[in-house]
Formats: C-alpha cells, sequence, structure tokens
C-alpha cells in the first residue's frame, strides 16, 4: 500500500499530539501515586467512560471480530455481547460500591474484604499474576495484531524482506506510548485516549463507506457472501441458524456463550462485578455519580455505537476474498480491506485509526499493570516507608518494565489469532467471576475462596486443554507424574503443620490430583473440544472446587467483617448474620430493582444492536420494531431510576 506526503504527514501529526498531550501532564502526575495511577479522583465521567471505550478498541478487537463472522457469522460476536449483562450489572450495582471502596486498583479491595495471612498472600499473588502475566498476554496479542496490520497495508506486495521494517514501526509507537505514558499517568493516558477514540471512530467508519461501496452496495454485498460460501446467508444472522444444514454456530456453544460466559470467567474489560482498569476508571471519577454514569456510557458506547462498522467492513471482506474462512487467521480479512479500497491521501488516516487503537491500549495496559506492581506489590511488601517522590519514580520505571515484558510476549504470540487469544483468556479464568460478584454480597466468601478459584482455573484449563497428551501418558511419564504428585503431597505435609493452611491445601490438592487422573484415565475426548466447551467444563470444576474449600476453612474474622459492611453498605440478605453485630448502617435498599434495572438495561443494546444492523442491510421495518423495543425498555429503565431514586444510586 503506498503512501503519499499527506499519509505521512497525517501519521506524523498524530504523534506529535499523542507525545505533547503526555508532556503536558507529566508535572501533575508527578505528585503522588493518587495523581499518577487515579488521576486525583478528579475525572468527570465522559473523559473516564470514553478512556474505558478506548482501552477497549485495541488494534485487535476488529480483527478479532472479523474473524468470529468469518467463522460463525454476525452471530459469532455473542462472544463479547453476553457480556453487556454483567456489564449493565456492574453500572446499577458494583459501580457505586467500587467507588465507596476507595481503593488505587482493584486487587487492593483484597485487604479490605479479607484479613491475614492468606489476604495479603492473595494481594501479592494476584497483582503479579495479572501485572505480568494477563497483562503481558494482552499487550502480546495486541502488537501481534498490529504487525498484521502493517503486513497487509503498508507492506502488503513488499519484496521478501520489507516486512522486517514493521517490528521498527512498532518499537517506534512503543517508545512514544511508553514516553508519554510514563510521564503523565492516567492524566495522559485518559485525555490521550478520548483523542484517540475519536480518531479511531472516525477512520472505522471511513473505511466501511469504502468498503461497501468497493463491493457494488449493501444488496451486492450480501448477495455475494451468499455466493460465496455454503449457507452464506448465516452471515448475516444476529440469532444463529440452528435449523441449517450446516450451521455456522453449534446450538451447545451459543448458548454456553449467552448463559455462562458473561457471569462465570474473568475477562479484561467486561471482569463481572467489575475489576481491572475499569475498576481504575471508576476510581479515579468525582464522586459515585460521576463513577456511575461514566461505566453506563462505557457500556453504551462499547456495545452500541463501535461494532457496526467493523461488522460491515468484515462482511465486505467475506465478499472480497471467497477464501476467507478457510484461512488459519481469517482476522486478516480487515487490514486486507483497508490495503484495497483505501484511496491515496486516506491510507494515512487509516493507519492512523490503528495507530490510535494500539495506543490506547498499550498506554492504559502500562499504567494499570504498573499500578499492581508497585501499590499491590513494591509499596504493601517491599518498601512501605517509601514516600510519594520515590513511589512516582518507582511507577514510571513500573510502567516501562511492563512494556518491556509486553514487548517480549508479543514476539512468542505473534503467529496467534485474535479471536483465539481473547478465547484463551477467557478460559484461563472460567470460574473465577462468580467469586468476584459474590464476594460484596455473601459474607461466608474468605480468601482461600479467591485463592482456590484462581489456582483451579489456572490448572483445569492446563490440564483439559493438554487432555490428549495427559491421557496418552506412556510409563516413564506416568512414573514421573506420580512423582511429582508424591513430592507435592510431601510439601503439602511441611506447609500444613500450620492449622490455619491444613484444611484448604489439603482439600484443594485432593481435588486437584482426582482431576488430572480423571484426565489421564478418560480424558481423550477432552482434545476435540471447542474453546468455549473447555470454558465451561472448567468454569463448572473451579466453582465446585471453592465451594468445597469455602465450606470446609474458616469465615473472615468478625471484625473484618463489618469494617466491610459498614465501609461498602451492600444490600441483599448476604450480610444478616453481620448487620446484627454492625446495627444502624444504612445500606443500599432496591437491590432486586437494581438487577431489574440492568436486565432491562441490557435489552437495550441486544435490541438497538440488531435494530441499526437492520437498517443499514436495509430491513427497514424488523429494524424499527428493534429500537421501538430498546425505546420501551429505556423507558422500563428510568421508571426503575425513579422508583429507586438517584440519591439511592449514587449515595
Amino acid at each position: 500500500m503506498e503512501l503519499t506526503q499527506v499519509d505521512y504527514f497525517i501519521i506524523i501529526g498524530y504523534f506529535v499530539i499523542a507525545l505533547g498531550v503526555g508532556l503536558y501532564f507529566s508535572r501533575r502526575a508527578g505528585k503522588n501515586l493518587t495523581e499518577y495511577f487515579i488521576s486525583g479522583r478528579s475525572l468527570p465521567w465522559w473523559i473516564a467512560g470514553t478512556s474505558m471505550v478506548a482501552t477497549t478498541f485495541a488494534a485487535d478487537t476488529p480483527l478479532a471480530v472479523s474473524g468470529l463472522v468469518a467463522k460463525f457469522g454476525l452471530a459469532g460476536n455473542w462472544f463479547w455481547w453476553a457480556m453487556a449483562l454483567g456489564g449493565m450489572i456492574t453500572v446499577f450495582v458494583y459501580a457505586r460500591l467500587w467507588r465507596r471502596a476507595e481503593v488505587l486498583t482493584d486487587v487492593e479491595l483484597v485487604e479490605i474484604r479479607y484479613s491475614g495471612k492468606p489476604a495479603a498472600f492473595l494481594r501479592g499473588f494476584r497483582s503479579l499474576y495479572i501485572a505480568l502475566l494477563v497483562n503481558s498476554i494482552i499487550i502480546g496479542w495486541v502488537t501481534g495484531a498490529m504487525l498484521k496490520v502493517l503486513k497487509f497495508t503498508v507492506f502488503a506486495g513488499a519484496p521478501a524482506g520489507a516486512g522486517g521494517y514493521d517490528w521498527v514501526i512498532i518499537v517506534v509507537m512503543l517508545a512514544i506510548v511508553g514516553l508519554y505514558s510514563t510521564l503523565s499517568g492516567l492524566w495522559g493516558v485518559a485525555i490521550t485516549d478520548f483523542i484517540q477514540f475519536t480518531l479511531a471512530m472516525i477512520g472505522c467508519v471511513i473505511l466501511a463507506f469504502l468498503a461497501v461501496s468497493h463491493v457494488g452496495g449493501i444488496e451486492a454485498m450480501q448477495a455475494k457472501v451468499a455466493a460465496n460460501f455454503g449457507g452464506g446467508e448465516q452471515a448475516f444472522r444476529y440469532i444463529p441458524d440452528f435449523s441449517a444444514a450446516n450451521p455456522w454456530m453449534p446450538l451447545n456453544i451459543f448458548f454456553i456463550l449467552l448463559f455462562v460466559t458473561w457471569w462465570a470467567t474473568w475477562y479484561p474489560g467486561a471482569e463481572p462485578g467489575g475489576g481491572g482498569y475499569v475498576v481504575q476508571r471508576m476510581a479515579s471519577c468525582k464522586n459515585e455519580k460521576h463513577s456511575l454514569l461514566a461505566t453506563l456510557w462505557f457500556q453504551i458506547a462499547h456495545y452500541c455505537i463501535r461494532p457496526w462498522p467493523w461488522l460491515i467492513v468484515s462482511f465486505a471482506a467475506l465478499a472480497m476474498y471467497p477464501d476467507l474462512r478457510s484461512m488459519e487467521d481469517p482476522g486478516v480479512g480487515f487490514p486486507k480491506v483497508i490495503s484495497d479500497v483505501a484511496p491515496v491521501g486516506l491510507r494515512g488516516l487509516m493507519l492512523v485509526t490503528f495507530f490510535a487503537a494500539f495506543m490506547s491500549t498499550i498506554s492504559t495496559q502500562m499504567n494499570w499493570g504498573a499500578s499492581y506492581l508497585v501499590s499491590d506489590f513494591y509499596k504493601r511488601f517491599v518498601k512501605p516507608e517509601a514516600g510519594n517522590r520515590h513511589l512516582t519514580w518507582a511507577s514510571r520505571i513500573a510502567s516501562l518494565f511492563v512494556l518491556v515484558i509486553g514487548g517480549v510476549i508479543a514476539w512468542f504470540m505473534k503467529g496467534i489469532s485474535v479471536d483465539q487469544a481473547w478465547k484463551l483468556l477467557a478460559a484461563l479464568g472460567a470460574g473465577t467471576g462468580a467469586v468476584f460478584m459474590l464476594r460484596w454480597f455473601w459474607w461466608r466468601i474468605n480468601a482461600w475462596t479467591e485463592v482456590t478459584a484462581m489456582v483451579a482455573s489456572l490448572f483445569y484449563f492446563l490440564v483439559i486443554t493438554n487432555a490428549g497428551a495427559v491421557a496418552g501418558m506412556n510409563t516413564v511419564q506416568m512414573v514421573a507424574a506420580a512423582v511429582i504428585v508424591g513430592i507435592g503431597a510431601w510439601l503439602i505435609s511441611v506447609l500444613a503443620k500450620e492449622e490455619t493452611l491444613r484444611k484448604p491445601l489439603v482439600l484443594l490438592y485432593s481435588l486437584l490430583v482426582l482431576v488430572f487422573a480423571g484426565v489421564a484415565i478418560w480424558g481423550k475426548g477432552f482434545s476435540s473440544l471447542a474453546q468455549e466447551q473447555v470454558m465451561a467444563i472448567v468454569a463448572g470444576l473451579t466453582i465446585f472446587t471453592w465451594l468445597l474449600v469455602t465450606f470446609v476453612t474458616r469465615p473472615e474474622k468478625m471484625e473484618t467483617l463489618t469494617g466491610f459492611y459498614r465501609k461498602i453498605r451492600p444490600g441483599g440478605p448476604g450480610w444478616k448474620c453481620v448487620a446484627k453485630e454492625a446495627p444502624g448502617v444504612d445500606t443500599d435498599k432496591n437491590l432486586g430493582l437494581s438487577i431489574l434495572g440492568a436486565i432491562f438495561a441490557a435489552a437495550i443494546v441486544y435490541l438497538v444492536l440488531p435494530g441499526v444492523g437492520c437498517l443499514i442491510l436495509k430491513r427497514y421495518m424488523t429494524g424499527i420494531y428493534c429500537l421501538a423495543g430498546a425505546a420501551v425498555c429505556a423507558v422500563i429503565v428510568g421508571i426503575i431510576m425513579k422508583r429507586i431514586g438517584w440519591k439511592q444510586m449514587v449515595r
């Protein structure tokens, strides 16, 4: 794809603006950790909410959507659409709870909700787990997606070896992101996110118009997709066609996405009950009202405003490339469309679209990951007496460290398709989501519950995804496994001398060994499971495990529980025994109405999505019916919020 002087001017101008914003906010970010990581708790809702949206719009997102559409049709996007219900529950129920917690990171909540050595271990372990493992995986696949964009745009048709310059461009972008993110903290990240999201959306809308025009219009696009593939009309189905001779999406996969994903699995940006950088943005807001509005704006923009430009380009890719579904990574259809349809003069804007999306995510991952390393590990366990100046410099060093680790991981992940990486991470956290939702409303959840959920989900995921190898072990491998189990039992016997560790360690270890043995004996069938099925199995096993461990371990100390109850004021019946010890706490009322409001708010999303799509695809009556239904749901949400009372929602 040939670039002109105009394209280079647009690209360089964008980099200068991004760097300028970072330099402008550098002095303010250097005051203390609160300014550096949560903007001094002073962001307005529209900046905080847009920053959330920008972060979840990375270079990988359009490619992942394109891959899902190519494999499963429009309905493939239920993988992330299904999370809208959990997101709306976060808006109506959890946003105000997080703001009351007054935490710097979501991991900090651990030592407010739990106590003792298990809580301290959980906080330290989870901070390193997310900052160095999960965060690096995200940076890795986002960088890999950007490399694919460059390969099929800037270096499309280039001589052999020219593509080596793609890493030069990536390093330059990472250096610019690293500079302004390290200097400016969340202030610079949030403001540049706002600019980057605006540029990215403008670019995607223009690309969608160009792609449709290139294939001859909406009707021609639909006809070409239907002609290119067997059952190609399924590509445009919002609900999969299960009656088709060869359904693009099986019924069991759809049910798992719809009824399991949103509550069972932990996924960055769509954590059940809130978490990660969403909590960071909520904590950065002026007050509870701005926190709630920011989260609501994020959900609406994330699900209703962003997707259709990507989806239209994905449909155009199916129309333009008949071999797309048979490709190992069909997500590359999106950058191929850019290369083939973007005219000279607009190619720079198209690349800036992806540069902006890429950089907005990387900057957040740096700041978010560093917040865990500094606040939840370094300050908590290494240097608790450190002053603001020292911690600010530590934060900047940690930001660069997170970036370097992510860049290294990116090298190893460059061959993984984005939609596979999405599903891998969702399966990795399967079963933990329910804990993160219940810990606010059920007193019996303890630190061991969360430790168990994290360990069990990781272990079950690794065992089941490698079930074929486990079930096919030879004699030598079986003996080695038995030796490892024996060593593990010995370590448990040493650690279990402390009474508080005995029951949870012995029970958890026994369950893990039993599952491993079961897979070794009967697990050959697991090797053919889809990732969605793996996620459901891991979730079920994990939930069973952490429930069992919860009931055989002691509850948290009443002093800790009453402290949490007085500070957070959660409603519902799950704190009755604690309420007796803490009389006079004015808890949240109307929890049921809040959940009902979340359900109808999610219904707005699920009606606006097909409504807008039907209008674009010229199915006008269906689109009008869907939008009318969304309007009715919006009225109901308004009535519910009025019934609850705004002051009750945000007090």
